[in-house]
């Protein structure tokens, strides 16, 4: 019986979302007035409205995915924003991208991209402009219990040497180690507007812990 208690405690921390981020370790990602620390097509797809960053338009379809990113590189950390998803055509999708790179001559970024949108996208890491396929699908069963369509949720990343985890409102998405030593595990974070619809994706209180170099 003992052994049976260890181990649903251990699978119990497994899944849960880590500790709130502590007030020395956290920085803010955005200042919530200007994209000071970003780089991307301001003058059509991104731009800060009531203390957000707003990706994408609700009038004209989004011709080609897009891409808001930091300026410098992150390699472990706990990234913590607050995300709304909202759209009145065609293909509603967002995400945000981490330990990616801009891709040259184009409007993409190449990495890791920690979902977001129907069917199923919530929570998924897919791998954007590399691989381009589904690393990990998120528990959809267990997401859509606590899931806000066209509402603010709470987003956690967490990337640590090569495993990424994910949770949406206290609910984990996907644990997922990478298998490819070749692959970099380093880069942008970068925030997505999907091609293809009339969506915008808004982002606030954008938060990150970074953590310590990890032992291979």
């Amino acid at each position: 019986m003992k052994h049976l208690i260890l181990l649903a405690s251990l699978l119990f921390l497994s899944t849960a979302a880590p500790t709130p981020l502590s007030a020395a370790g956290a920085r803010p990602l955005f200042d919530g007035k200007s994209l000071k620390g970003w780089e991307g097509d301001t003058d059509h797809w991104f731009r800060v409205e009531s203390g957000s960053i707003v990706c994408g338009s609700l009038k004209v379809t989004v011709p080609e995915n897009n891409f808001l990113a930091t300026t410098r590189d992150y390699t472990n950390f706990v990234l913590r924003v607050k995300f709304r998803l909202i759209g009145t055509n065609g293909f509603i999708n967002s995400g945000v991208q981490i330990r990616s790179q801009r891709v040259p001559k184009s409007t993409e970024m190449s990495g890791y991209q920690c979902d977001l949108g129907d069917p199923t996208w919530w929570g998924s890491v897919y791998d954007e402009s590399r691989r381009n396929k589904l690393m990990a699908q998120s528990d959809m069963a267990a997401i859509n219990k606590v899931l806000k369509r066209g509402d603010w949720n709470d987003y956690l990343i967490r990337a640590e040497g090569r495993r990424i985890r994910t949770w949406i409102n206290g609910v984990q998405g996907v644990d997922y180690t990478e298998q490819d030593a070749t692959l970099p595990q380093w880069g942008k974070i970068g925030l997505q507007i999907h091609g293809g619809g009339k969506a915008e994706a808004w982002f606030k209180e954008l938060h990150i812990e970074e953590l310590p170099a990890s032992t291979p």
